[in-house]
């Protein structure tokens, strides 16, 4: 496995890999790396002949007075778990790297981030869609991977290769969930063992919505009063938000007869964790 830090050799690597005739899987990362990325690492195999999995903590994408500078990072320990699935290639570049002196150029996605997380961390996908605009040119995948515990994340990057004209497939990954549910999250190190405890209601507020609609609920204020009273009821949760929008523009929705998705942000003491449930009535599945 080759360690890579600086786009450069990234760009260079990738096009001898293109050159072959071999398509590229790629799994952005901000690295502490769990059975989530891992489970995308995987996806990405299965796609592709080469995996790039980039470790960057992007500073653009944190507003001030959050966790940039205490973001878990062991970078030891993510190369060993990287080997052990097969990863080709680690992208690990520095601050002065991604963003040299007198970098002065961002990408902005309108509309779909303007709501939840868009609305309550100013900037932040603005610093997403940049770096990740960023690691597709170094890296060149022919795919890349996201999760979809961020949801609102891969619909915001879904919409810049699309209207930037990427020639680049995303594919969205399953949630990987603890046992008691909770999602898997590299800030799941920052809960204390009650905040740990706690925090399970995420999913069980989420599996609890599930079974109201699927008894025929379709409004999304029972639906969002049922999740907030459930998480109202742990000492040491605050909402962000609990919000029912469209799954494509992320738009909030009165009713869920279209598909949708039901989206948390809740902070347990000062660790702001997310979740989600995608509905989609057509089908009658969710996931």
């Amino acid at each position: 496995m080759k360690i890579i830090r600086t786009v450069g050799e990234m760009q260079g690597a990738s096009e001898q890999d293109r050159m072959q005739g071999l398509r590229i899987g790629f799994v952005p990362t901000m690295g502490f790396l769990h059975e989530g990325h891992l489970s995308l690492v995987r996806i990405a195999r299965s796609l592709s002949d080469r995996v790039v999995l980039s470790i960057y903590v992007n500073p653009t994408q944190f507003s001030p007075g959050e966790d940039l500078s205490r973001y878990p990072r062991d970078f030891e320990r993510d190369e060993a778990l990287a080997a052990d699935a097969g990863v080709d290639a680690i992208f690990h570049p520095s601050d002065s790297e991604m963003y040299p002196e007198g970098f002065r150029t961002s990408v902005r996605v309108r509309e779909i981030t303007e709501h939840l997380c868009g609305s309550s961390r100013p900037g932040h996908f603005e610093g997403v869609a940049t770096v990740c605009l960023k690691l597709f040119h170094a890296v060149k995948p022919h795919v890349a991977v996201f999760g979809q515990k961020d949801a609102q994340q891969a619909a915001v990057i879904r919409r810049m290769v699309k209207d930037l004209d990427l020639d680049l497939e995303i594919v969205t990954g399953p949630i990987v969930r603890e046992p008691d549910g909770l999602a898997m999250s590299s800030r799941n190190a920052y809960l204390s063992p009650v905040e740990r405890k706690q925090a399970a209601v995420l999913h069980e507020s989420l599996k609890t919505a599930e079974g109201l609609i699927r008894k025929g609920e379709m409004s999304a204020e029972v639906i969002k009063g049922r999740i907030q009273d459930m998480i109202a009821g742990k000492s040491s949760a605050r909402i962000d938000y609990v919000e029912v929008v469209d799954a494509e523009s992320f738009k909030p929705v009165s009713r869920l007869d279209s598909p949708a998705v039901i989206a948390l942000a809740v902070f347990f003491g000062k660790t702001r964790l997310i979740d989600n449930m995608l509905w989609r009535p057509v089908t009658g599945t969710s996931r």
